[in-house]
């Protein structure tokens, strides 16, 4: 896929599946445009890094405004900046706000400024989770903002049909560090492995690329069969402690 002239918008670009996101953008030709709370960890070369909060509004104008100033459009838009997990047993009001600010406030507005400025063929890619639709004890403030973001997806997709694409990706197990596991941790997913980074980045270009130009509202769950797997207590070796 050849992304050369495109410009690729990646939040939470820094580190992470975001960084690798940007890094396959880049190879590919791509211009890419990160925002991040972190400085830029890419060895890559130069690239657009501006560092900011993205549950801040005012950040979210500014960095808007600096793209569209130096490049005139946008080609695609990455959603991809994590929310805070926490559950209900801790997580505050303030937290849970946050939560919902960098999970799904950050990608509508950026959605809503970059509309005017998308070029044509353009593809909007939000990245949820798994858990936006199974979860595990105190993830309420993360798996809500997942949730949010897939709805908004589907949502976006109709309200910008025929001008941007707009898909989400759900990732299960993706070990950031690339790190092998065998063992449980490994067969307990149909594919019999943990995913990586890059399970999630080749599917985004693919998104964004003129071969899914018939693909636009749809959840792609990339998390190895998971949650496609069935458990009982005895089946399979699989037991509950209580």
């Amino acid at each position: 896929m050849d992304f050369k002239n495109k410009v690729a918008v990646v939040t939470g670009g820094a580190q992470g599946i975001g960084r690798c996101i940007a890094e396959e953008f880049q190879k590919a030709g791509g211009t890419i445009c990160v925002i991040d709370k972190q400085p830029s960890k890419s060895k890559l070369g130069e690239t657009n890094h501006f560092v900011g909060d993205i549950a801040d509004k005012e950040t979210l104008e500014r960095f808007a405004k600096e793209v569209i100033g130096k490049y005139n459009h946008v080609d695609f838009l990455i959603n991809n900046a994590l929310p805070l997990m926490k559950g209900i047993d801790e997580c505050s009001y303030e937290e849970f706000q946050y939560a919902m600010s960098v999970g799904v406030t950050a990608p509508f507005y950026l959605s809503k400024l970059f509309m005017p400025h998308f070029a044509e063929g353009a593809a909007i890619v939000n990245i949820s989770s798994s858990r936006d639709r199974m979860s595990q004890p105190q993830t309420e403030s993360y798996t809500a903002a997942k949730g949010g973001i897939a709805a908004l997806t589907h949502a976006l997709a109709v309200s910008l049909a025929g001008k941007v694409r707009v898909n989400s990706i759900s990732p299960g197990w993706i070990d950031t560090n690339y790190k092998i596991y065998e063992g449980p941790d490994a067969i307990q997913q149909p594919v019999g492995r943990v995913g990586s980074p890059l399970d999630i980045a080749n599917m985004v270009l693919y998104l964004c690329s003129e071969k899914a130009g018939f693909i636009t509202g749809e959840n792609i769950c990339i998390d190895g069969g998971m949650t496609r797997q069935m458990i009982y207590h005895g089946d399979n070796g699989w037991t509950l402690k209580q």
